[in-house]
C-alpha cells in the first residue's frame, strides 16, 4: 500500500510541472488576444516604435524582440571560443588539481547574483566604453552583451567539458596508443566527435541569455529602439521589468506585453528542444562505441 501511495505520489508530482508550462503558455496567449486582434500585424511594425504613451500609441514590439537576439547573439558569439577552449584546456592540459580549483570557481561564477553582474557591469565595463568609443553615455548593446558574455562562461564551460570528458574516456587511450599528440587528438578526434556537444552547449547559453533581465538591463540603456552596436536597446525581459507593473490590466498596453513575452516563450521553447535532441543524440553514439 505504502509503494503505491508513493508511486501515485511522484507520478503527481513529475505531471505538475508540464502541467505548470502549459497553464502559463495558456495564460500568455489569452492575454495575448487584445494586441493580436486590435493591432494585428501592427505588432511587428517595421517602422513602428514603442510609444505606448503618447498621443498616438504605437505597441510595436519588433525593436525589443531584435534587441533581445541582438544582445544573445553577440554574447554567446563572445563567450563561445572563450569558453571552448577553456574547456578544452582543463581536460587536455591542466592538472587535476588545477581543473578542480577552475572548476570550483566556474561554479562560484555561476552562482554569483545578475545585480552583482550589472553593477560591475555599470561602474567598469560602461565606463571604459565611454572613454575608449568617446561615447556620451556608455550604456548599450555592446555593454550588455559583455557583461552578458561572463555570466554565459560557466554554462558553457561546464556542458562543453561534459562533452570532452566522454569523449576522451572512450578515444584518448586508443589515441596514446597510436601515438599522436594530445594537439593532433583534439583537433581531429575530439573537437569533431563533440561537435553535437558543443552545438548543445551554445544553444543552451543562448536560451540563457535571452531571458536575462537584471544585469542586462542595468547597462543596455533601456530605449525600445532598433538595435546598434554601439547604441542604446531594450531587451523583452527588459521592457516587461519596467512596464508590466504600470500597464492597465486588460489594456492593449499589457497584452503587447505579453506578446513579446509568447515569442520569447517560443523561441526558448525552440531553443530547449533543440538542445535536448542535441543531447540525446550524443549519448546515443557514445552508448554505441
Amino acid at each position: 500500500m505504502k509503494e503505491k501511495t508513493a508511486l501515485c505520489l511522484f507520478a503527481a508530482v513529475s505531471f505538475v510541472i508540464p502541467a505548470i508550462f502549459i497553464v502559463i503558455l495558456v495564460h500568455v496567449i489569452y492575454q495575448t488576444i487584445p494586441a493580436a486582434t486590435g493591432l494585428g500585424m501592427l505588432l511587428f511594425d517595421t517602422s513602428g516604435v514603442w510609444r505606448p504613451l503618447g498621443q498616438t500609441p504605437s505597441f510595436s514590439i519588433l525593436p525589443v524582440i531584435s534587441a533581445t537576439m541582438y544582445v544573445a547573439f553577440l554574447a554567446v558569439a563572445i563567450a563561445a571560443p572563450i569558453g571552448g577552449m577553456a574547456a578544452i584546456f582543463l581536460n587536455y592540459y591542466a592538472g587535476r588539481r588545477l581543473t578542480k580549483l577552475v572548476l570550483a570557481f566556474v561554479d562560484l561564477l555561476a552562482g554569483v547574483p545578475s545585480v552583482i553582474y550589472g553593477f560591475i557591469g555599470l561602474v567598469v565595463v560602461v565606463r571604459n566604453l565611454e572613454r575608449i568609443f568617446n561615447m556620451s553615455a556608455g550604456e548599450s548593446i555592446l555593454a550588455a552583451a559583455l557583461v552578458l558574455s561572463v555570466m554565459l562562461l560557466p554554462y558553457i564551460i561546464s556542458t562543453y567539458s561534459e562533452s570532452i570528458e566522454k569523449a576522451k574516456n572512450k578515444y584518448d587511450t586508443a589515441s596514446r596508443a597510436l601515438g599522436v599528440s594530445a594537439e593532433y587528438s583534439v583537433l581531429k578526434v575530439i573537437i569533431p566527435i563533440t561537435k553535437r556537444g558543443a552545438a548543445a552547449a551554445v544553444i543552451s547559453a543562448f536560451g540563457r541569455a535571452s531571458s536575462e533581465t537584471i544585469a542586462v538591463m542595468m547597462v543596455i540603456g533601456n530605449a525600445p529602439i532598433f538595435p546598434r552596436l554601439l547604441g542604446r536597446g531594450q531587451t523583452i525581459s527588459g521592457l516587461t521589468a519596467l512596464e508590466i507593473g504600470s500597464a492597465e490590466i486588460g489594456s492593449v498596453h499589457a497584452s503587447a506585453i505579453y506578446a513579446a513575452n509568447l515569442m520569447l516563450m517560443l523561441t526558448l521553447s525552440v531553443i530547449l528542444l533543440i538542445t535536448y535532441f542535441l543531447r540525446r543524440k550524443l549519448l546515443s553514439e557514445y552508448d554505441k562505441i
